[in-house]
């Protein structure tokens, strides 16, 4: 048994060595051939620009002042705002089209967070004097 093995193995070694194509089959039937790599796609290659202001910031000093800065932006500038200060959980406000509607968008949840937490710094609580 040992033996019509060792020739089965010789045959196709020789058979290998003589024809490249049933070395190359040989190698790809036991993997051996190295596998073209996939170019490595980055994460931030999709990322959008940062925000070219804080609308936070900007709607504790007022609405109008708010407003006025974000009708000096773009579409995308606008849109880079909603992404980058995650103004868009539902993932839909990215897919409008109007900026003013991404404008109203922005300084609502803007506004809200400006004020998040106002409750609790009222002087009118006991605890507080």
């Amino acid at each position: 048994m040992k033996r019509t093995l060792n020739e089965l193995v010789r045959a196709v070694v020789d058979e290998a060595e003589r024809n490249p194509e049933f070395a190359r089959r040989i190698e790809e039937a036991l993997g051996l051939q190295e596998k073209p790599k996939k170019p490595v796609l980055s994460r931030a290659s999709h990322r959008r620009a940062p925000a070219a202001l804080d609308p936070v910031e900007l709607a504790r000093r007022g609405e109008l002042e708010l407003r006025a800065r974000l009708a000096e932006l773009n579409l995308e500038q606008l849109k880079d705002v909603v992404a980058d200060y995650g103004m868009d959980p539902g993932k839909l406000v990215l897919k409008w089209k109007t900026a003013d509607r991404i404008i109203d968008r922005i300084v609502e949840v803007s506004i809200g967070r400006a004020r998040k937490g106002e409750g609790f710094l009222s002087s009118g609580s006991p605890r507080s004097e």
